[in-house]
């Protein structure tokens, strides 16, 4: 590690979760977008705080459950300014975890490093080893094989991709999040096209289409070389789009690619009704009501100016049932929870502690609950379905994941932005209940 002190040393102490770090100034704690960038300090996106506590808990379930062995795991936070995503790993992952870990904060800036190195001197972590790579990602990441890449960039991932796939060992874990928001959900079609070969509808499923597109062009970069994808995790939260996946060297895999992509279609006709059904992308229904959208397979003819087409995009499950169940309120304050102290360097307060984990609970609010339905064909904005049907107001999404779980169908509050729920059932089944809630609010 460093000896010298950096720039700007010390700045202010701050604790995000459970781990205390140094920054250039106090973070605003009001800040739902990316704080601003100066020449003179190292980066610190406190916006970002909730996407670094679901990576501590993605990374521990990963681990836990064998996903890449029992030996070292080599972790590259591979833009990492402040360092604080991986300090939050080896702080906060379990000890049986964080002892096998080897993290790497990488970025362009030397001063940026020193910071990070400086700050883990001041406040070492109990386990693991922390170490900097200095250079552009696109090189620098092919420098040794590792377990889990993290991409978090200004803008688009898309430059980043090809070589963080061809770095990762046979089995490794791949971490994406893309600020280009506008492109990713249609409002900046150039960009999107240029950038991502797609189109996306504005409407109430613009960020869900966003994380399917930003999950297509992550699938097609491993496929490039010879890799496949299975989805951990993919949210909307503020100002970003993030997707993780599970990167694997298989051939088979990566030839079978086509199959889980396609195209969204707002206001079906009854024959891509028909087909989605006949492809196994929507639920079979006796019923004569036509949903809001449906998916179909890459191979089915669309209109290049229709404008009810978004895609191509993943039309497979965007996340894992089991990552996505182990990651409760209860777990994210087990493991990344603020503990009050008397002798708190922060001087914290049992308020700010408590203010604290609120936000870590937040983090993962409904993520859990909605792991039974994230395979389910329908994600469905409730202030929507009611304009729709043209008739009654936005029913409660809790309300109606429960009523169809009553019937028999996987069904789930989502995690969404937008309030919203998940379920397997037929159109016809979701119309149904929605009525009866309708019928008995009046």
């Amino acid at each position: 590690m460093t000896e010298a002190e950096p720039d700007g040393w010390p700045g202010v102490v701050h604790r995000e979760g459970r781990t205390l770090t140094h920054v250039s100034s106090m973070p605003d704690s009001k800040s739902k977008g990316p704080a601003a960038k100066s020449k003179d300090s190292v980066f610190h996106n406190p916006a970002m705080a909730g996407s670094r506590t679901r990576s501590v808990l993605l990374m521990t379930h990963v681990i836990e459950s064998g996903m890449l062995g029992d030996s070292e795991i080599r972790a590259l936070d591979g833009l990492s300014a402040s360092g604080l995503r991986a300090r939050r790993w080896l702080n906060e992952l379990p000890p049986d975890c964080s002892s096998r870990l080897i993290a790497t904060v990488g970025d362009m800036d030397q001063k940026a490093l020193d910071w990070a190195m400086k700050t883990e001197a001041d406040f070492p972590s109990i386990n693991g080893e922390l170490n900097s790579l200095l250079g552009d990602l696109r090189a620098s990441v092919i420098s040794q094989g590792w377990h889990w890449v993290d991409i978090d960039p200004f803008g688009s991932p898309v430059p980043f991709l090809d070589t963080a796939i061809q770095s990762l060992a046979r089995r490794g874990v791949l971490e994406v999040s893309a600020t280009d928001t506008a492109a990713l959900t249609g409002s900046s079609k150039n960009p999107l096209m240029r950038r991502y070969g797609a189109r996306v509808r504005l409407d109430k499923l613009k960020h869900d289409s966003g994380l399917r597109v930003l999950m297509a062009t992550v699938a097609r970069a491993a496929a490039r070389h010879d890799r496949s994808i299975i989805p951990l995790l993919a949210i909307w939260d503020s100002h970003h789009l993030r997707v993780s996946v599970r990167v694997l060297r298989l051939m088979e895999g990566a030839n079978n690619l086509e199959s889980s992509l396609g195209w969204r279609v707002y206001n079906p006709t009854k024959e891509e009704v028909e087909a989605s059904t006949n492809s196994g992308l929507l639920t079979k229904d006796s019923g004569t009501d036509l949903p809001i959208r449906c998916f179909l397979p890459l191979s089915h003819p669309v209109a290049r100016e229709d404008k009810r087409v978004s895609g191509p995009m993943w039309i497979g499950p965007m996340g894992d049932k089991d990552v996505m169940a182990s990651m409760t309120v209860g777990r994210s304050l087990e493991l990344c929870g603020a503990i009050y102290s008397e002798n708190d360097p922060v001087n914290w307060s049992q308020k700010n502690v408590e203010l604290e984990n609120r936000k870590v609970a937040r983090a993962v609010r409904n993520i859990a609950e909605e792991a039974e339905a994230i395979e389910a064909t329908h994600l469905v904005p409730v202030d929507e379905l009611s304009s729709w049907l043209e008739r009654g107001g936005p029913p409660s999404p809790a309300r109606m994941a429960e009523l169809l779980k009553k019937e028999g169908y996987a069904s789930s509050v989502s995690h969404y932005a937008e309030p919203a729920f998940r379920s397997e059932a037929p159109w016809s089944e979701i119309v149904r209940v929605f009525d009866e809630i309708s019928t008995t609010d009046i």
